[in-house]
């Protein structure tokens, strides 16, 4: 086809983002969110609702999510639906890649345009890339490390970029718990939301709580009071001293960002001081990997990881098999685990290890989300099995 000279030129699509990748690979998107660059891991998460919930949970800090389900941002974002507690730190994750452009809301919860909500929140954004190929890539070499990248006058030093993907150490030996954890302790008495109603209040709590806040969830922190319990959540580096000075019938061990082995430094001596109290005990994410190494396992850096909503987990106390939502790059190795600890969940994706209990203690984890929100919901049965604990403890 010709262009005649007094014809419209065509229009100019030139790049306005871009994902550089370690290895120097550069992906040629269209930018959206917040101008800048930021550098992080990339990991894809195949989940097809809960974006927005995605995007705030604080274990995705130092993260790039890439989503394989390519309409997202369809439902738009509202006040609600976020998960970060300590609205003041850095938001969970650094940048999201989009198959396609996001498309106006259609959803009578919404307030706020996707696009708007990332720009408010300062996370960049790129979209028109093909998100099944940069899926495949991470999933035969591996979650690289990468700079995402938004002009909107489509100008970048790539050089620079390049060397900035390359020269970053990577999540391993990382503790970005700082980053996320509160400040200060803080009471919880919310509930979980209910259609046409929005959320409640726990006014008659049976036991008393305290969470440390290793990133927490507000949905984790509202199941908690939702099966009667007041709250208390104290930051990361809590003492064991302070925290039991607290007399809470139970302690819960927060999920959270980066290396558990960082972490662990100053958090396993607290939770080994915790178990040896003999107060009922509960992690999730973070702090199941943390129980872990407070036992006398190891944890272990997975290759692509675990993102997403349609995990399959084998509660092997039960036999019953549930559909469960995770986050998570790093694993317990299950070949670590010492006499007295027992495995209680696998991933029948990969046999990973997803769940422990410590034989004749009122102490157990999981590796999962049982509290996901929007979904899946077969795992809320944890927060009861909980505070089951919890009553027998006050009843002995």
């Amino acid at each position: 086809m010709t262009q005649h000279d007094n014809d419209t030129a065509w229009p100019d699509h030139k790049p306005t983002a871009l994902l550089v990748l370690a290895d120097g690979t550069v992906l040629e998107g269209f930018g959206l969110g917040a101008e800048g660059h930021a550098v992080g891991e990339v990991c894809f998460n195949t989940a097809m609702t809960g974006y927005e919930e995605i995007l705030t949970d604080p274990s995705y800090a130092g993260q790039l999510i890439t989503f394989t389900f390519p309409h997202i941002g369809n439902v738009g974002t509202n006040e609600e639906d976020i998960e970060t507690v300590n609205m003041a730190a850095t938001p969970g994750a650094r940048g999201v890649i989009l198959r396609t452009a996001i498309t106006d809301p259609s959803n009578y919860r919404a307030t706020k345009h996707l696009d708007a909500w990332l720009k408010a929140r300062g996370i960049i954004g790129l979209s028109g890339i093909d998100t099944r190929a940069l899926t495949a890539l991470i999933r035969s070499k591996g979650m690289p490390n990468a700079v995402i990248a938004h002009a909107r006058n489509g100008e970048f030093d790539l050089h620079g970029l390049k060397e900035e993907a390359r020269e970053w150490p990577g999540l391993e030996g990382m503790d970005l718990v700082p980053m996320v954890t509160s400040g200060q302790r803080f009471s919880w008495d919310e509930t979980p939301w209910v259609w046409d109603k929005g959320f409640g209040r726990q006014d008659k709590a049976e036991f008393n709580v305290v969470a440390i806040d290793y990133g927490i969830k507000r949905n984790i922190l509202r199941l908690l009071a939702g099966v009667g319990c007041k709250v208390t959540v104290v930051p990361a580096t809590t003492s064991s001293e302070d925290i039991l000075a607290m007399k809470p019938d139970g302690v819960f061990l927060s999920n959270g960002p980066g290396d558990p082995a960082a972490t662990g430094k100053y958090a396993v001596p607290v939770i080994q001081d915790v178990i040896k109290s003999g107060t009922p005990t509960f992690g999730i994410c973070l702090g199941h990997q943390m129980l872990g190494l407070a036992v006398g396992a190891k944890t272990k850096k997975m290759h692509q990881g675990h993102h997403g909503a349609n995990h399959p987990v084998k509660d092997e106390t039960t036999g019953k098999v549930e559909i469960t939502s995770m986050n998570h790059g790093f694993a317990v190795d299950e070949t670590t685990l010492p006499k007295g600890a027992t495995q209680t969940h696998i991933s029948l994706f990969d046999g990973s290890n997803c769940g422990i209990q410590l034989d004749g203690k009122p102490v157990f984890s999981v590796q999962y989300h049982p509290e996901a929100s929007p979904g899946p919901r077969d795992s809320h049965y944890l927060f009861q099995r909980f505070a089951d604990l919890m009553r027998q403890k006050k009843t002995a």
